[in-house]
Order: structure tokens, then C-alpha cells, then sequence
């Protein structure tokens, strides 16, 4: 098989089974619609979450002393979907991937849900072909060196949250989210929601689900009120 040279080039690791780098970019649209026997990415992508979650846990904690609640912030921003859908893109992770008829039409490609799963599925692939040493290598060089940008960005940041804390200190209302539109089949859903204060809405953003949504529509209000200003990166207490 020579389809990923480029992509184990590019990673830095050279599978032995390739037919488990191959599963890593079934989708199972795909698998539903293909007369051949295939099994689908889903059990490498929740190993491949697992061995992530372990890698960037340790990173932390071995590299900051800062308290929990800020480790945790940390991991979520680094392990978030839209952080490993980005990082899917830059690897060109998207051609690989086999998809079915329809969830290539509807630009199953660019779909950031299927790209994030992706990322975790080549992990999980990795760590059973290469073993933890070789995970641990591609997790550090494509994932966790997004910290300090997360961190300069103050991204990490939980934007209902942060969104929720100044509305309250600035009105003493909390702000309501409400369902703009719904969208797709039952099995690939899209969701916009909007953020209001009041009767005034401040944001709104779309999503796979009503709480992604909602977070994107948080976002987009600190965005366009300038309430998301930076902050000094918080990451000064390294050991």
C-alpha cells in the first residue's frame, strides 16, 4: 500500500499494518454503503481519546504547577474538537478519508466533527501499531505545541461562561440562548442558536448540538461586544 507515503512522511511514522492506518479514515457512512467488509473508525477514535487525553494530562502536569481548575481548562481547549478538526486540515487529513455517497455530498470533508474524529482515530491507530512512545511523539508535535497560542489567545477560556459572568456584572441578568434554526437528518443535525440580554441578541453561532452552538454564539458576542480582550498569559508557573 503506498496511498499514505505522503501522510507517514509527513507524521514522521511509518505503520506496519497498514490496513489499521486504513481503518483510521473509514467513516461508517461508508461502511454502510460499501459491499465490502470494513470496519468503521469508531473504536480506534475512543482509543485514540483515551491515550490523548492521558498524553496531554501528563504534558500538564509535569510541565505547570498552576491549579486544577486551570490544568483542565487547558486540556479542554487543546483536546476540543475544533482544536483537532484545525489540526486535521494542516495534516490533509481529509483526502484520506472514505466516506459514503451521501456524506460526500453534504461535504463530509470539511465537516469539523469528522475531521476531529479522525485525528483521535489515527491516534488510536498509532498507539496500536507503534505503541504509547510513538503516540506520545505525534500528540506532542501536532497538538499540545498549540498551548501557548491557546494561552496568548485566551481561548481556553469557557466563552458561556465568561460571557455569563460579565453580562451579570454589567445588566445582573444572565443571558438566554434560543434556537434560530435546525437544520440536516436526524443522524447529522445542525443547530444555530442566538445569545440574548434581554430582548437584544448579542451572538449567534451553529453546531452539531444545541451546547456547541451555544458556545460559538458566547463567542461570537464576546467578539463583537470586545469583551473577549487578552489577557497576560496565565502559564507562568511552569517547574
Amino acid at each position: 500500500m503506498t496511498k499514505y507515503q505522503n501522510l507517514e512522511k509527513l507524521i514522521g511514522i511509518k505503520f506496519k499494518d497498514e490496513h489499521l492506518l486504513d481503518q483510521a479514515f473509514i467513516h461508517k457512512s461508508y461502511v454502510n454503503e460499501a459491499s465490502e467488509d470494513k470496519e468503521h473508525n469508531e473504536r480506534l477514535e475512543f482509543l485514540g481519546d483515551a491515550v490523548l487525553e492521558l498524553v496531554v494530562t501528563e504534558f500538564l502536569y509535569k510541565t505547570y504547577k498552576n491549579p486544577e481548575g486551570d490544568l483542565t481548562n487547558w486540556r479542554s481547549a487543546l483536546v476540543r474538537g475544533a482544536n483537532l478538526a484545525e489540526i486535521a486540515k494542516k495534516l490533509g487529513l481529509n483526502k484520506y478519508l472514505y466516506l459514503g455517497r451521501g456524506e460526500e455530498k453534504s461535504g463530509g470533508r470539511e465537516k469539523g466533527y469528522i475531521l476531529a474524529n479522525t485525528v483521535e482515530a489515527l491516534i488510536g491507530a498509532i498507539y496500536l501499531d507503534k505503541g504509547y512512545k510513538d503516540a506520545h511523539k505525534f500528540i506532542t508535535k501536532f497538538i499540545v505545541c498549540y498551548l501557548g497560542e491557546i494561552l496568548e489567545k485566551g481561548s481556553y477560556i469557557d466563552s458561556k461562561s465568561k460571557f455569563q459572568e460579565i453580562s451579570q456584572s454589567k445588566f445582573n441578568i444572565t443571558p438566554v440562548y434560543q434556537l434560530i434554526e435546525e437544520s440536516g437528518p436526524d443522524h447529522d443535525k445542525s443547530f444555530k442558536m442566538g445569545v440574548y440580554i434581554g430582548d437584544k441578541m448579542y451572538g449567534e453561532g451553529s453546531g452539531s448540538s444545541k451546547q456547541q452552538a451555544e458556545q460559538n454564539a458566547a463567542g461570537d458576542a464576546l467578539k463583537k461586544t470586545g469583551w473577549h480582550a487578552k489577557k497576560k498569559s496565565p502559564a507562568n508557573n511552569t517547574k
